[in-house]
């Protein structure tokens, strides 16, 4: 991930880039585990891409008729990129992590949305969590933090290379509700290859990353 290990993605021969679920739930997260903002406990993320996240190839589930107007989980339980999420989170907390991790399939052609329920430190509340991000991310030219009263949407970043993170307190007492969304072909895939390739060569790290997202 270009923002949480920049340092050794210049000195790297070699990089391996996260997938779009880890990539978005792990910059949502990280800096608030690091902080010790929210417990490691009891993570619940609920995720969801639009199909081109299933890739090109033909499956009968990923077929017009099969997606149009309908929503599903896969890999309940057993999504290939929870351990990803897992090792990063285990290493911020420094003890072993698991969460709850869903994803869904929705019928619109790219982006992603997580929305994580999460427990509170003490004192803790969504407008500290944002502050956290803010300072966290300054340096970070494609991470952005909504505002209290903005809720983050895949066409806030359709098309581009920036991720989108929001908090919001819940109805239950020591509870927050985070979301982050990020376009799964950009920063989720190509975008993030390319911005550590600007790392690993020494070009400026936004170099060919700067479009606006899509609208409409």
């Amino acid at each position: 991930m270009s923002e949480h290990y920049r340092e050794e993605i210049k000195k790297a021969r070699l990089v391996a880039c996260p997938g779009c679920y880890p990539t978005a739930a792990l910059t949502l997260l990280l800096p608030l585990i690091k902080a010790s903002c929210i417990s490691p406990d009891e993570l619940i993320i609920d995720a969801k891409s639009g199909v081109s996240g299933a890739g090109r190839g033909l499956k009968e589930d990923n077929l017009f008729c099969e997606i149009a107007e309908s929503m599903r989980p896969y890999g309940i339980g057993m999504h290939r990129h929870t351990p990803e999420i897992e090792q990063e989170l285990s290493k911020a907390a420094n003890k072993p992590v698991t969460v709850n991790f869903t994803p869904h399939l929705v019928p619109i052609n790219r982006g992603e949305l997580l929305t994580v329920y999460a427990k509170l430190a003490d004192n803790m509340n969504a407008q500290k969590l944002r502050a956290i991000w803010q300072d966290f991310y300054a340096d970070a030219p494609f991470i952005r933090v909504a505002a209290a009263d903005e809720v983050p949407t895949t066409r806030h970043v359709r098309g581009s290379n920036f991720c989108l993170l929001g908090a919001f307190d819940d109805r239950l007492s020591g509870r927050v509700i985070l979301i982050a969304t990020l376009d799964n072909l950009v920063k989720g895939s190509s975008g993030q290859a390319i911005q550590n390739m600007n790392l690993m060569c020494g070009f400026e790290e936004t170099s060919g990353l700067l479009q606006q997202p899509l609208y409409p």
